[in-house]
């Protein structure tokens, strides 16, 4: 798997020591490291899972799909049963299957949440940290989640908003984005040993008439 990174800007490697990507499964797994929490495998999409994400772009009515379970056979059908347009979409489903067992199988747990949306506007459009131990980011179409590197954020201007609070991005230039198809792992303040140090992400903001098709997974 091949794709180059959209980035906002190109920090130095010194600047992004709690970050690893790269273009092979390896990447993601270092997420147990103490250091690191964001870990990126950078992918593009095959053509037959782009032909059924474009068929839930393209459907008239909207799509949320959430689901919690052992994955497998229960959620191939629960996909065929809730996409649009189920016969253009074995190859979306099996990617999705792919990916919640692959998420099972690395955090050692039998049950994964799961939502699948297709969105029109920004779902979280200020940066934040999950309060939970770790989450999967994948946008099947559209801009990819956008996050700060370290040393880029103000702590203190995390949370809900306030007039005396400061500005949580504490240099504008250093906000990075995924792209389509990436996969990135955001271990959140649930994580133990990573309570002051969750992954600080935001969603992207959309033009009209944009669309997008996120899915995130929770090890549960």
């Amino acid at each position: 798997m091949t794709m180059a990174a959209q980035c906002l800007a190109t920090p130095s490697p010194q600047e992004t020591a709690h970050v690893v990507e790269g273009d092979d499964i390896t990447a993601l797994p270092r997420i147990f490291e103490d250091d690191i929490n964001i870990a990126i495998l950078r992918r593009r999409l095959p053509d037959d899972v782009q032909a059924g994400v474009r068929a839930q772009c393209q459907a008239d009515r909207a799509l949320s799909f959430s689901w919690l379970g052992t994955p497998g056979d229960t959620l191939r059908i629960e996909l065929l049963n809730r996409l649009h347009a189920p016969g253009a979409c074995s190859a979306l489903i099996e990617d999705i299957v792919t990916l919640a067992e692959a998420v099972a199988y690395l955090f050692d747990t039998d049950n994964v949440g799961l939502r699948l949306r297709r969105l029109e506007e920004a779902m979280c459009p200020r940066f934040h940290c999950d309060n939970l131990p770790v989450r999967l980011v994948t946008t099947y179409h559209g801009p990819g989640s956008e996050w700060l590197p370290e040393w880029a954020v103000n702590r203190q201007g995390l949370g809900a908003p306030r007039s005396d609070k400061p500005e949580t991005i504490a240099d504008p230039a250093a906000v990075q984005r995924l792209d389509t198809g990436d996969l990135a792992l955001f271990k959140g303040s649930g994580w133990v040993g990573n309570e002051e140090r969750g992954a600080v992400h935001r969603s992207p903001a959309l033009e009209d008439g944009q669309q997008r098709l996120l899915l995130t997974l929770d090890p549960a």
